[in-house]
């Protein structure tokens, strides 16, 4: 085989590699590199001379920690992936050296394997590790595996060994629903059927490794999938007058092009992309995944790490806080229900917690059980998870890239799963409104940011709640006061105008009657409007629930909403921004309130 040729555009493939320890990875990666001419000019005599040198068996497996120690040379590996050509791709193999460092990439670039090869020792067989790697495999999407049965050396090149482990590995594949592509009895070592067949093993004439990487087939069809970028981060800039806001973060799936408009999701919001931004590179005009994506839009908006960057014209993805998932659990105590733990897809990171244990597969019995309450270490299982927050992601029938997550406990990864299904929340068919009216929205010729500057301020909605006869509306109607008194764009607004205005056709007067969300929904696009206009909001309500702030932040920007608690007793489950046991003066009570105003950089100061 050949070293790169001199074609422009050459497909490209990333393949993982798995297996229990000691069973013979890392030498067939470096014969595979040997056999392939992929290794630099001498290495392979370097090695060999080293080994005379220091007394040691030569081992192709050394090649690899050769190259890792020369990897900052700018060598053809590094620490976790092995880079080689042949005349028809570009090879990217990933070598997941255990559990938590699979779990730990496969939410990253290195982890968006196409293909799969697992080595199984043909002296030992399958061992429990073999099959927690089929399981993590099919969790991550990874469809295409070849199995190498390697050191058949060891066991005489047996007939029977080799088919009594295809036969029993091909039925635990079947039970997770994975069809190998191919089984193939491989000697690292010796070289037998890496690159080439060997009369051996007389009684195969199947493919080899080198057949097999060749034969797979090629998921360049994430550029023809819709367009996918989680947001890492948001970099402004000053300096020299530049006020570039670039947002930043890694294409998994698709293209994206100057011109083309962008949503984001989870909070819906909608915008242009002005400009595709390169680090000392040329400019473009467009990019595809898989590569790292900066763009400007042709209007300040809002962003934050943890939304997901999509095209308006292509397929939206899932928003929801309820999902059906496969987990695989890896953590030193059980994932139990009631617990809080957290989930990380993309740049998000939010809480998640156990909704119900639908069902869990043993991977030493290879049994599913219906009835269990936890999820122990090495165990598979298919959950609800519920989280407080929606997120956005795609199932794994649609886009394996975008559908993994990893589960933290205690600062820790310990589990990791794939999406496989959407469920309804409460916030559903507010959220799917809230998007429709986004897409649709008039947005006014003034920009947010000119009307910030004009008012040195930014729009807010202030929320002051309590128990009953704490001072609220007298607190609201002097913090209105006081803003307006120093130039600012403010405004009151009483639940009593909601109530029997907008809300008239609703038969409940009570905003908390009988959970009724409307009066709720219909106060936060008000404030929703309002805010647009530029304005500083303040409403006071009794009791606000956390399910109220919720909804509210489902349909107006959180990072927008001040919440304000006046009153000894909390008498509701709602997390405020600030709490104010009593008071005491009215006017140092505001002038508190401005001052918090002040620091969360909604007025300006002076």
């Amino acid at each position: 085989m050949s070293m790169r040729t001199g074609t422009r555009h050459r497909e490209k493939m990333n393949i993982v590699i798995v297996g229990h320890v000691d069973h013979g990875k890392s030498t067939v990666i470096g014969r595979l590199l040997a056999d392939t001419g992929s290794l630099p000019e001498g290495k392979l005599d370097q090695v060999r001379e080293n080994c005379e040198r220091t007394s040691k068996p030569f081992e192709y497996a050394f090649l690899i920690d050769a190259l890792k120690d020369e990897q900052a040379q700018g060598i053809t590996i590094d620490s976790a992936r092995v880079f080689f050509n042949t005349e028809q791709r570009d090879y990217i193999i990933i070598d997941a050296p255990g559990h938590i460092e699979f779990l730990k990439n496969m939410i990253t670039g290195a982890a968006h394997a196409e293909a799969a090869l697992l080595v199984i020792d043909a002296s030992e067989g399958v061992r429990e590790n073999s099959r927690r790697h089929g399981y993590m495999l099919s969790m991550l999407g990874i469809r295409q595996i070849a199995v190498l049965v390697n050191k058949m050396d060891l066991v005489n090149y047996s007939e029977k060994i080799f088919s009594d482990i295809e036969r029993e590995y091909r039925a635990f594949l079947d039970q997770i629903k994975v069809l190998p592509s191919c089984f193939i009895p491989v000697s690292g070592t010796l070289g037998v059927n890496i690159t080439r067949g060997n009369q051996t093993i007389p009684w195969y004439t199947g493919a080899t490794v080198l057949d097999a990487l060749e034969n797979f087939q090629s998921a360049n069809e994430i550029e023809d999938k819709p367009f996918r970028m989680p947001v890492q981060d948001v970099y402004k800039f000053t300096r020299f007058g530049d006020n570039r806001r670039i947002i930043a973060g890694t294409i998994l799936s698709g293209s994206i092009s100057a011109g083309d408009d962008i949503l984001f999701f989870p909070s819906g919001k909608k915008a242009v992309v002005k400009s595709i931004e390169v680090f000392n590179a040329r400019p473009k005009t467009e990019l595809s995944a898989p590569c790292t994506a900066g763009f400007t839009l042709t209007e300040q908006i809002y962003v934050t790490r943890g939304e997901m960057a999509v095209k308006a014209s292509e397929q939206k993805p899932r928003i929801t806080s309820r999902i059906n998932a496969g987990i695989f659990w890896l953590g030193k105590k059980q994932m139990t229900m009631n617990k809080d733990y957290f989930l990380k897809i993309g740049s998000a990171k939010v809480p998640v917690r156990i909704e119900r244990i639908s069902r869990v597969l043993n991977a030493d019995t290879l049994l599913w059980v219906d009835s269990k309450d936890a999820v122990d270490r090495h165990d598979v299982a298919e959950c609800v998870l519920r989280l407080p927050v929606p997120i956005s992601f795609d199932i794994a029938a649609e886009n394996p890239l975008t559908s993994r997550f990893v589960i933290i406990d205690d600062y820790e990864i310990s589990g990791g799963g794939i999406i496989y299904q959407d469920l309804d929340d409460t916030r559903s068919h507010i959220r799917d409104n809230v998007y429709l009216r986004n897409y649709k929205w008039e947005k006014s010729g003034i920009p947010e940011e000119h009307r910030a500057e004009r008012y040195s301020q930014r729009s807010a909605l202030v929320l002051i709640t309590g128990g009953k006869d704490t001072g609220k509306k007298t607190i609201a109607r002097a913090l209105e006061k006081k803003l307006f008194d120093d130039g600012k764009i403010v405004y009151f607004l009483g639940i009593g105008n909601v109530l029997y205005g907008v809300d008239a056709d609703i038969k409940g007067r009570s905003i908390l009657e009988n959970e009724n969300t409307e009066h709720i929904r219909r106060l936060a696009e008000i404030a929703h409007i309002m805010m647009e206009a530029g304005i500083i909001l303040i409403v006071t309500a009794i009791e606000l629930r956390q399910a109220d702030l919720d909804l509210i932040k489902t349909i107006v920007s959180p990072d927008r909403i001040e919440t304000i608690w006046i009153g000894e007793d909390m008498s509701t489950d709602l997390v405020c921004d600030q709490y104010i046991a009593a008071i005491e003066n009215t006017d140092n009570t505001v002038n508190m309130i401005k001052e918090i105003l002040q620091e969360k950089q909604i007025i300006f100061r002076p």
